[in-house]
């Protein structure tokens, strides 16, 4: 009868563990909290809070770098804020005038230096004559030959510097120099000119130009926009010069230039000017040259 008695109470401290086991599982299962962990020899229960503080490491994990990303979006801000102020927005170019560039560089010289690009219709797009950043100038990063991209710019006045320029100490790719007739056979062309935005020794506005690319066939352009800024305040002008480089060489073929004057068609020209030098040749893959 104790043998009876001694298993009846075990089987029921054995079916009231696994009864506290079972509760313990379903009030907890789908969850990643605590669990239940009942022994069929004690009365007492301990909690797993692993996940718990896993969870609670996590959330200040979050915190922290919600913190951060705060702290960056503030400085992006404050920079984009300090470029405006000193006129630069960054510029994409369209797929139009990549294609233009494409094209160009597979034109050879015949003997008319400066050309009409899309009969002298120039390629910005409604958001390109945009004023609504003001005035403003960009210039496209250096490529892996350190050869420049497109310079953009919406000029006005408040861009023309007011100062003499300074001395050129820059050699753009194909730089070899020299002397022809008396002259030098090359300039450091700058893609926008000084007198338009007060940029000079500015790896990313510099080209190898010839004499004659440089003055008289750019310069005549940027005279013309120059005169233009120069009777108002309230005068824009969306300008860009495109260096046209042809494959990996590093001496440009040639330069694009575009202007449109804002809400008037006072300026106005898509042109595509020839890097050459009557009687030279050049070569065009590292700019030494041979007098004819």
């Amino acid at each position: 009868m104790k043998n009876f008695h001694h298993k009846a109470t075990i089987s029921v401290l054995g079916f009231a563990a696994l009864f506290l086991m079972t509760v313990g599982l379903v009030t907890h299962s789908g969850t990643k909290e605590s669990a239940v962990v009942a022994s069929p020899a004690s009365s007492s229960y301990s909690y797993d809070r692993t996940d718990q503080r896993r969870a609670a490491s996590f959330s200040k994990e979050n915190q922290v770098l919600q913190k951060k990303i705060t702290h960056l979006q503030k400085q992006i801000k404050e920079t984009k804020e300090e470029l405006s102020d000193y006129g630069v927005q960054p510029a994409t170019p369209s797929k139009q005038s990549s294609q233009a560039g494409t094209n160009l560089a597979n034109l050879d010289y015949t003997g008319q230096d400066v050309i009409s690009v899309d009969n002298n219709q120039p390629s910005f797009s409604e958001a390109d004559l945009s004023l609504a950043n003001g005035a403003w100038q960009s210039y496209g990063n250096l490529d892996q030959y350190n050869r420049p991209g497109a310079a953009n710019a919406m000029l006005n006045q408040s861009l023309m510097p007011t100062v003499k320029r300074e001395a050129l100490t820059v050699d753009p790719t194909g730089w070899h120099n020299k002397r022809v007739n008396g002259q030098w056979l090359y300039n450091r062309s700058h893609l926008i000119g000084y007198q338009l935005t007060g940029q000079n020794n500015n790896f990313k506005n510099l080209i190898t130009g010839t004499r004659q690319l440089n003055d008289p066939d750019m310069l005549k352009y940027e005279d013309e926009v120059a005169a233009y800024l120069k009777q108002s305040p309230d005068h824009y002008v969306r300008y860009r010069v495109t260096p046209i480089f042809r494959g990996n060489e590093l001496l440009a073929r040639g330069v694009e230039m575009e202007a449109q004057a804002v809400g008037s068609d006072a300026v106005k020209f898509h042109v595509y000017i020839f890097n050459v030098q009557p009687g030279v040749t050049l070569n065009y893959n590292d700019g030494t040259s041979q007098v004819n």
